[in-house]
């Protein structure tokens, strides 16, 4: 049976040691971090995750701020809410929760955040820094970021010679896994929906990560053995089993399946997702970090 990668204590970790620059930095007479968030009307699974990101971020010690907008705020005044926080130098990381009413832009959102508070990642200067492999001063976008201090748990940070097959090409989580994988010595392939025999592509893989949103799409027929598998997928599906109406979490890996095949493997819930706020806390404490003209810590 495959080892069970815990994201979970991987992320306590990570938290714990923003805590602790979090302490050292204001020791040192500079700014404490200030993280934040932006939120536009009431989709709830939106409002639970700004809830956990608000929290953690009081956890670190950080100055979190948050503003909750009602669902017809016009895209003007959202954008100005963002001019301010990008003068505020009390505030280090600005996340805009997604989604966003459909009258207002995302992308042009996006685009208006500063790029050295864009913990986010998604600002195209930081994209193109991952892209061009400047990962020094690189916002990395949070799930890929926590994905590979997972697959760096396993296999170590040089990944030289291994292949490595990401399935899925979103901005958000495809693109940017691939650049790191490159970055850390892989050769890497993108699959997605067009992609020809895609079950044989993905048994060359030393490390497979599912970024589909497919539920139990990756079978374990498709895992090399030994093979490193992260699966970022967060699918609900029908669970009559536990009664009527009752549903439960599944990734985008059939995990029973590919547990028995593979080396180590991320679990769902449990895996991929703790990663990615304590990766925001991180990507919040390095901008605190290089705007106090000190050295950014790695994680």
């Amino acid at each position: 049976m495959a080892e069970v990668i815990d994201g979970k204590s991987v992320a306590e970790d990570v938290v714990s040691k923003v805590k602790a620059l979090t302490s050292e930095l204001v020791a040192k007479g500079a700014t404490k971090p200030g993280l934040a968030v932006v939120i536009v009307g009431e989709d709830p699974a939106s409002q639970v995750y700004v809830a956990s990101k608000s929290r953690t971020a009081k956890e670190c010690g950080f100055h979190s701020l948050q503003h909750t907008l009602p669902a017809d705020t016009s895209e003007a005044q959202l954008l100005k809410i963002i001019d301010d926080l990008n003068a505020d130098a009390s505030i280090h990381g600005i996340l805009v929760q997604l989604p966003l009413p459909g009258h207002i832009d995302a992308g042009k959102v996006i685009q208006t955040i500063a790029p050295e508070k864009d913990v986010d990642g998604f600002h195209f200067i930081n994209v193109g820094k991952l892209g061009t492999g400047e990962l020094e001063t690189a916002f990395v976008p949070c799930t890929p970021a926590g994905s590979m201090l997972l697959i760096e748990r396993v296999r170590g940070k040089d990944l030289s010679g291994l292949n490595a097959v990401v399935v899925g090409r979103s901005n958000i989580v495809g693109k940017p896994m691939a650049n790191l994988l490159l970055a850390a010595n892989c050769t890497v392939t993108i699959a997605h929906s067009r992609t020809k025999d895609l079950p044989a592509l993905a048994r060359t893989a030393d490390i497979l990560v599912a970024a589909v949103g497919r539920p139990e799409m990756v079978k374990g027929d498709w895992v090399k053995p030994g093979a490193t598998v992260i699966d970022v997928g967060i699918n609900r599906i029908p669970a009559p089993e536990k009664g009527e109406g009752k549903s439960r979490l599944v990734g985008d890996v059939a995990y029973a399946e590919a547990a028995k095949v593979a080396g180590a493997i991320t679990p769902v819930p449990g895996g991929v997702g703790p990663m990615t706020i304590a990766m925001l806390m991180a990507n919040t404490v390095a901008s605190a970090y290089l705007a106090a003209g000190m050295k950014r810590p790695s994680f």
